[in-house]
């Protein structure tokens, strides 16, 4: 018995890849097991590999894992592209369809199966990847009756003749490759799993479920990847609560649009990725100096320009600090799991409000569109504050004058109102302006507001900016990531702690502004320090760098190949520090 395993569908994109991954890991989930899925696909709609990699587990896991058990292969491309993750003892299950071919450099074993032959003779050649998952099955000694419920949610709709099929063609698999291991057991039976029901989600659907939990009503937003499942879950959600989304005409139009319903009072998310925010970037700054409440998430995704729109990248950290023209406060927060995600998304409203500023939600492509196993969430962790929102009647001005909207105050929040409040007329303007809004270029007033916007932010109110691992009062060594790192580096933790390093672990979730006092003691107390990030000039690093000083023990760990770190990559690059 097993207490984990690596499993890896893949083929052409169009052929069932996704939808093959789906079943299986769902089914698995439902029986109590942790799960972690990447998908490896093709920045086109059809054709080009594509991979579904899905590590299950009996503890929680958060990262892809180093190596593969079993590799369903639908075409020749995929075992060339993926065998040598196989270790020994490994299996590739092919279609004997394209007459599959073990390299000579492998010691895993191979059985091809007619997937699309046997799909076919039960009515469609679709359902080979049903024939997959009853092969699977076989060599895991799993009773295939565990998925039916999950075909039944997935192609009920078409009616019971399909799920029967459907469930034929596992059985199919499943029979077919009992006889083939003949008195043959492989060494991949699972323990059993806890049987404690989970969520089953990828990061981008947290986001949206906890803009939803924290009053988000409104999202304007253009289609891009990795961001489009934002807007696809809020559009099948938000309606039934009163709500809406909008898809502009493109990226400037969404935040401009995001930016006008936040003035009217109502929460709104706007959600891209890196060539869509640089187009929000002027849009970014009218919600600057207009302090007015704005929600960005942005999934990084490989850069520049188009780059490599379906493949991981930490690159637009910079980006999302300084992109800017001019000097506004902003709030950029980094979730790294998918908890992290929604309970994030839900907060980041609160703080737009509270400090009248634009707040980003930072992801990556990883924690986006990986899948992973969530405990249930704790709605009542949820809390509304809307800040300086004034809601009681306000006094009538002296003189008709207009209401001081960018009031000079101490903690630099001003009293902000909705449209057609009476006694709340005010400018609202992008050029500098006075506590009521009108246009000024007096030295002195652009002092005093510049000086008033940058006061909000000094003190920010944010639980837990800095994630901790620190069983060290003194550290051989620290590891610093941010976003979807962590699963990686709290398993290259463990293993240099197996090689006697002592090291602790810090992984950033408020990136600005940079939580200094929470990292610099970590940092001092480490003998060397090492920053992992998926992007080539180290970004996080230099950030550290410039706020928490010691730059000549830290290091840089650089991945910008497009894939996400693996466990032993990070293990192997520490130690190459000492």
């Amino acid at each position: 018995m097993i207490n984990q395993l690596s499993w890896k569908v893949g083929g052409q994109q169009g052929e069932g890849i996704e939808s093959t991954g789906e079943v299986f890991s769902i089914a698995l989930n439902r029986l109590g097991y942790y799960l972690y899925g990447y998908r490896h696909f093709s920045s086109r709609i059809k054709g080009g590999h594509t991979n579904n990699k899905i590590r299950v587990s009996t503890k929680q896991v958060r990262s892809i894992s180093d190596d593969l058990d079993i590799l369903v292969a639908f075409d020749q491309e995929t075992i060339d592209l993926n065998y040598k993750e196989l270790h020994v003892g490994g299996i590739i299950i092919a279609d004997s369809k394209f007459d599959p071919k073990k390299p000579e450099d492998t010691e895993a074993g191979m059985y091809a199966v007619p997937f699309s032959q046997m799909a076919t003779e039960l009515g469609t050649s679709l359902m080979k990847n049903m024939v997959a998952i009853g092969a699977t099955s076989a060599i895991l000694d799993l009773d295939i009756q565990v998925f039916e419920e999950v075909v039944k949610e997935i192609y009920g709709k078409k009616g019971q003749q399909v799920v029967d099929k459907n469930m034929k063609a596992i059985a199919a698999g499943f029979d077919f490759m009992k006889e083939k291991l003949g008195t043959t057991t492989p060494q991949m039976h699972l323990d059993k799993a806890d049987g404690k029901k989970r969520l089953f989600m990828i990061g981008n659907d947290a986001i949206a479920l906890g803009a939803i939990a924290g009053g988000c009503r409104f999202m304007a937003a253009y289609p891009i990847t990795p961001a489009s499942e934002i807007m696809e879950y809020l559009i099948k959600k938000l309606p039934a609560l009163g709500g809406t989304v909008i898809q502009t005409e493109d990226e400037i139009a969404a935040c401009t649009m995001a930016i006008g319903a936040n003035y009217g009072g109502v929460r709104t998310i706007t959600a891209s990725a890196g060539p869509g925010l640089s187009l929000k970037m002027e849009a970014i700054g009218l919600s600057g100096i207009t302090e007015t409440p704005l929600v960005i998430v942005d999934t990084q995704r490989g850069g520049p320009s188009t780059g490599l729109p379906t493949k991981q990248e930490q690159s637009d950290l910079m980006a999302m600090i300084y992109g800017t023209h001019g000097e506004i406060p902003k709030i950029v927060l980094a979730p790294s799991t998918v908890e992290e995600a929604f309970y994030d998304a839900a907060e980041a409203f609160n703080l737009a409000e509270e400090y009248q500023c634009p707040v980003i939600v930072l992801s990556d492509l990883q924690l986006s569109l990986g899948k992973q196993t969530v405990e249930p969430l704790d709605y009542n962790k949820i809390e509304i504050r809307r800040g300086k929102l004034v809601k009681d009647e306000l006094p009538e001005i002296e003189n008709k004058g207009y209401f001081k909207r960018y009031e000079v105050t101490e903690d630099g929040v001003s009293p902000r109102v909705i449209p057609g409040m009476k006694n709340g007329i005010h400018h609202v303007t992008g050029v500098e302006h006075d506590e009521t809004g009108k246009p000024s270029e007096s030295a002195a007033n652009r002092n005093a507001q510049m000086n008033k916007r940058f006061r909000k932010v000094e003190n920010i109110r944010f639980n837990t900016p800095v994630y901790k691992n620190a069983p060290h009062d003194e550290a051989d060594l620290l590891l610093i990531g941010f976003n979807s790192t962590r699963g990686a580096i709290e398993e290259a933790m463990i293993r240099l702690e197996n090689d006697g390093i002592k090291v602790n672990h810090a992984h950033i979730r408020l990136i600005h502004p940079f939580p200094t006092d929470e990292l610099l003691p970590l940092v001092k107390s480490a003998k060397k320090v090492a920053v992992i990030e998926n992007n080539a000039t180290g970004q996080l690093a230099n950030i550290i760098k410039m706020n928490v000083g010691n730059a000549e023990k830290i290091h840089k760990l650089l991945k910008y190949d497009g894939n996400p770190f693996l466990p032993h990559e990070i293990h192997t690059k520490s130690k190459e520090l000492f």
